[in-house]
């Protein structure tokens, strides 16, 4: 389980455990643009969110 730091909408930090979080990702906001609720903190995700996430996954 890796966690990695990523921002929210209101640019607080949380850390997520990066293959979790894209495991959803890919399964509940694979495309077009979205809301995710994450421990109270909010997440536009969109394509370009989506690539950043990819991002950190693959550098696990």
């Amino acid at each position: 389980m890796k966690k990695v730091e990523i921002t929210d909408d209101t640019g607080n930090k949380i850390k997520v455990d990066i293959k979790k979080f894209k495991e959803h990702l890919d399964e509940y906001h694979l495309n077009g643009s979205s809301i995710h609720e994450e421990n109270g903190h909010y997440f536009t995700v969109d394509q370009k969110f989506r690539n950043k996430i990819n991002s950190l996954y693959e550098q696990e």
